[in-house]
């Protein structure tokens, strides 16, 4: 299993570690919540240029995954040690449990 304190040196390194933090199914199923919202939200915001609702789009993204984090995987978010990995391992898995790769 990867570490923690590991410095990824790829994403394809990184995201067996994100998939562990991500072990808990309501703390998927929060991020896949947070997601579909944050989708919602931008095509929202396109069709009504109302831009300034752009600022909610990452308090609505993260707010959902960190509360998965906080109170049900009880670890912290990748997202402060990996910012960039984290996001891209959000929407990945995001795909995957569309796809049906990762139960949801």
């Amino acid at each position: 299993m990867p570490e923690k304190n590991t410095t990824y040196k790829s994403f394809k390194e990184f995201y067996p570690y994100y998939l562990a933090e991500h072990s808990n199914r309501v703390c998927r199923r929060l991020h896949v919540i947070g997601s579909v919202l944050v989708i919602l939200m931008l095509i929202y915001v396109f069709i009504s240029s109302h831009w300034w609702w752009l600022l909610s789009v990452p308090v609505i993204g993260y707010g959902f995954a960190w509360v998965g984090h906080f109170f049900f995987e009880k670890n912290k978010p990748a997202t402060f040690q990996y910012p960039l990995y984290s996001l891209l391992g959000d929407w990945v898995m995001f795909w995957q449990v569309l796809r049906g790769q990762i139960r949801f």
